[in-house]
């Protein structure tokens, strides 16, 4: 498997997202309304990732897009989780986990202090993917927050200082 990363707009994300669409359609009734410009996936202010199997197919895929406060309920320095998606022959590989890794880091990289993301219940799996990956629920926002099938989750991506170190045994302390 190879991660690499594209523009939103590329032809594989374009398809990969056309079948998450179809994916939510089935189990929504509806796609994602969410209006989604394809430059703000581009970097430093996004990252939009697809993982290839060794056939050279697209298998899977997810970005970010920055956000700062707003009437949404954004806040300053999220970066908005978008688009994970894995095919249905490639899931159970732990392919969203390795994307969610590399999303985080590159958002990390950024300078986006939490990450964020709007799904709904009626993806019970996402809900585990992220719960397992540290993710707590947090206030709504969105185009969904108003949706009660809506769930809305974050994780801190600030990396917690390192720990003093002590002085081995007999040494004084900063030497």
């Amino acid at each position: 498997m190879e991660i690499r990363r594209v523009r939103f707009d590329h032809p594989d994300a374009v398809a990969l997202s056309d079948q998450v669409q179809l994916e939510y359609a089935e189990r929504y009734g509806e796609g994602d309304l969410t209006p989604l410009d394809p430059a703000q996936f581009d970097p430093p202010q996004g990252l939009y990732l697809l993982v290839y199997d060794e056939r050279g197919r697209p298998v899977a895929s997810g970005g970010w897009r920055a956000q700062d406060w707003s009437e949404e309920g954004y806040a300053d320095g999220d970066a908005e989780l978008k688009r994970m998606f894995v095919i249905i022959e490639a899931r159970g590989r732990g392919l969203a986990r390795r994307i969610l890794a590399e999303l985080e880091a590159g958002a990390r990289a950024a300078g986006r202090v939490r990450m964020v993301l709007e799904t709904g219940v009626k993806q019970p799996e996402a809900i585990a993917l992220y719960a397992s990956s540290g993710y707590v629920p947090v206030p709504k926002f969105g185009l969904y927050r108003c949706h009660a099938d809506s769930r809305c989750m974050g994780k801190s991506l600030v990396l917690p200082a390192p720990a003093p170190t002590r002085p081995a045994a007999g040494q004084p302390a900063g030497a």
